[in-house]
């Protein structure tokens, strides 16, 4: 199997801290001490979807550590990697430019570098241009009289003679993209908090494989979750049962996401005739995977009927969300109140939930055991529970995350 994505570092330390966010992340990842020849040959690649390989070029002169470079890059790429993040010092040091240019010229024609070293959590930030390490321009700390590899220059696009993008009010992944495009092959963003970096991230993510991000750790921790998502056109199945006033602010806050929204009359739930009639449009339209991820929300209505128990309404929506998932081959389910989460894993034959991870407090990811929909990403939430943006985090959390089925 050849790996997906390839992490091009310096040094061993950087490619470390890298390549361990794609971990949490859910990516099969091997860190290698040497370069890409000797990553690509040893066994301990067999079934690795990242490789994170290490040139330790830091303290080579320009001209040695392009080499270095370009050849571990078109190593990789003719080995069939699809995506490269280009991991580089967070403080600038090394052959900076050199390294970042050999590596968009091995990358490809129309490669894009989108550089940005911020990592807010160390403090190092990224503001108009300049890389800033708690509050400082680099060359005024510790980085400018480093022995070997001493940084002159806190200006990024002065550095690398290349264009800047700065945030404007209202930038979305989009608009963002969209500005990275059009500045040049070498394009320098500016981050200064998480948030920046994560919709940097899902920038990148639309510009596709022409794009070569080249950062610290920080960037990667938002990278490795939007690459996880990259590849996915299948929906995720959302189901709703509960009526805690709650779960229904949550459901509408999906639903104003942009999810494909059905709720049923509590006629249509109580009657076999109308359920079949309002159930099988659903199946028919979704019986195929969409061109693009979506999210389907299965709404329990609101109010009460004369003969209809809420067991009733969540056994019939839990079935069809089951029927739905086998349908579409969905990327995975949410599903909201205790008695509708019971019901989908039952209609799916399921003995349990192998647990990895947590949406938010109290709110668990994992992926299902037994049954007919194995490996199944899957997330439960008590109806009365969690913030009014939760179920679009956790249909994130699925999408943002590599699980292997």
């Amino acid at each position: 199997m050849t790996p997906v994505i390839a992490i091009v570092a310096d040094d061993l330390t950087g490619s470390g801290d890298t390549a361990v966010q794609f971990v949490r992340a859910g990516w099969s990842t091997h860190l290698s001490i040497g370069g890409a020849d000797e990553a690509l040959s040893g066994p301990a690649t067999e079934g690795v979807e990242v490789l994170s390989v290490t040139t330790n070029s830091r303290a080579l002169n320009a001209a040695d550590a392009a080499d270095v470079i370009r050849r571990n890059v078109r190593q990789l790429r003719d080995a069939g990697v699809s995506r490269l993040y280009k991991k580089v010092d967070s403080t600038l040091r090394g052959a900076f430019k050199a390294e970042i240019d050999a590596a968009r010229d091995a990358w490809g024609e129309d490669a894009i570098a989108v550089i940005c070293p911020a990592f807010p959590a160390t403090g190092r930030t990224v503001e108009q241009g300049i890389l800033y390490v708690n509050g400082k321009p680099v060359t005024e700390t510790s980085a400018a009289t480093d022995p070997v590899t001493p940084v002159t220059e806190s200006h990024i696009p002065t550095l690398l003679g290349c264009a800047h993008v700065a945030p404007l009010d209202g930038d979305t992944p989009e608009t963002l993209a969209a500005r990275i495009a059009q500045a040049g092959n070498t394009v320098v963003v500016d981050a200064a908090t998480d948030a920046d970096l994560e919709r940097l991230a899902r920038a990148i993510g639309l510009l596709g494989e022409r794009a070569l991000p080249v950062g610290a750790g920080g960037l990667a921790v938002p990278l490795a979750r939007v690459w996880a998502g990259a590849d996915q056109t299948a929906p995720v199945v959302v189901v709703v049962t509960s009526q805690h006033s709650a779960a229904r602010a949550q459901a509408a806050a999906l639903q104003a996401a942009g999810a494909d929204t059905w709720t049923p009359s509590l006629d249509q739930l109580a009657d076999d005739a109308q359920w079949q009639a309002w159930s099988q449009p659903l199946l028919q339209a979704h019986a195929q995977a969409p061109a693009e991820a979506g999210t389907i929300l299965l709404l329990a209505p609101e109010g009460q009927r004369a003969g209809l128990d809420s067991e009733t309404v969540a056994d019939r929506l839990g079935s069809l969300a089951a029927q739905l998932i086998r349908a579409s081959r969905a990327a995975g389910v949410v599903a909201t109140g205790g008695d509708g989460a019971r019901s989908v894993l039952v209609a799916l034959q399921a003995n349990g939930i192998a647990l990895v991870d947590e949406v938010m407090g109290g709110v668990p990811l994992g992926t299902l055991t037994g049954g007919t929909a194995v490996g199944l990403p899957v997330v439960t939430k008590a109806g009365g529970f969690g913030t009014e943006d939760v179920l679009v985090r956790a249909v994130r959390a699925i999408r943002d995350r590599r699980f292997k089925r």
